[in-house]
């Protein structure tokens, strides 16, 4: 009878490499870009809104979506479309104290924005075959990062923040056209910004989920199932959208600041009688 060969035991643990990694790639630079990209728009974010100035242009209406809407008493005149809260803010106080945590709450949970953070700034991991400095990995199912799935409730806030940034853009677009003073560039900014600050939010994840996430058939609803399929494009571009719209609302802010601090002038691209 022939003896049988004997097995090598299971591996049970990982690979003893010495190298820190076999990648011979520049896998690097995607996660510094990441870090140097969310991090010029945070520093950039933080140092418009503490300025306090430069953030309205009485006269073409041009609001920058950083102060939208601005809420403090000390609000220059005409900015606050809405009305303003009865007292003056502190300097550390931004005048749209309300939005801005919102919004910034909407994109710091996003589902891209985690993937981006987490691989660049957390390195959780930096990249695929590179090890991280973590010992352990909870995941998302305890605190803090359980606080993560309160993305589908900011997603409705962003949401009515975004038809905010509609109706100053389309408050400023009918002050220029019935108020005397044409069609400036400003308002073209500022459209092109409200365009691509509604594919983002309407390509988010949990606005997809709104519309089909709980149906089991689209059978008898085709409209809802149009706009789910329009959401589904618009879902594949999700990470373009969220890093374009970083640049446009750093693009409207600082055409805005340049402009009310008559640094340049808005251009007209055509005038009107009135």
């Amino acid at each position: 009878m022939t003896a049988t060969a004997p097995q090598p035991a299971p591996h049970t643990g990982r690979a003893r490499i010495s190298k820190r990694s076999l990648r011979t790639d520049h896998w690097w630079i995607g996660p510094t870009l990441t870090v140097l990209g969310l991090t010029a728009f945070l520093v950039y974010g933080l140092a418009r809104v503490l300025q306090q100035d430069h953030y309205w242009v009485a006269e073409y209406h041009y609001l920058t979506p950083f102060y939208s809407p601005c809420l403090s008493a000390d609000c220059a005149p005409g900015s606050a479309v809405f009305g303003t809260l009865p007292w003056e803010f502190p300097w550390f106080l931004p005048y749209a104290v309300v939005s801005l945590p919102l919004l910034l709450a909407f994109r710091f949970t996003c589902y891209y924005y985690r993937k981006a953070y987490y691989r660049s700034f957390w390195q959780a991991p930096t990249a695929c075959a590179v090890p991280e400095p973590h010992r352990s990995y909870t995941g998302e199912a305890r605190l803090p990062l359980i606080l993560q799935n309160s993305h589908r409730y900011f997603f409705y806030v962003a949401l009515a923040i975004t038809l905010l940034n509609t109706y100053d853009a389309a408050l400023a677009l009918g002050y220029g056209l019935g108020g005397g003073h044409g069609l400036g560039l400003g308002n073209l900014v500022m459209l092109t910004n409200v365009v691509l600050l509604w594919c983002y939010t309407l390509s988010c994840h949990s606005c997809r989920h709104v519309f089909g996430g709980r149906l089991r058939s689209f059978g008898n609803r085709p409209i809802r199932y149009w706009m789910w399929t329009q959401i589904s494009r618009l879902n594949t571009r999700h990470m373009e959208f969220a890093w374009i719209t970083l640049g446009t609302l750093m693009l409207t802010d600082a055409y805005v600041l340049l402009v009310a601090s008559e640094t340049i002038a808005d251009p007209r691209l055509f005038a009107t009688s009135g």
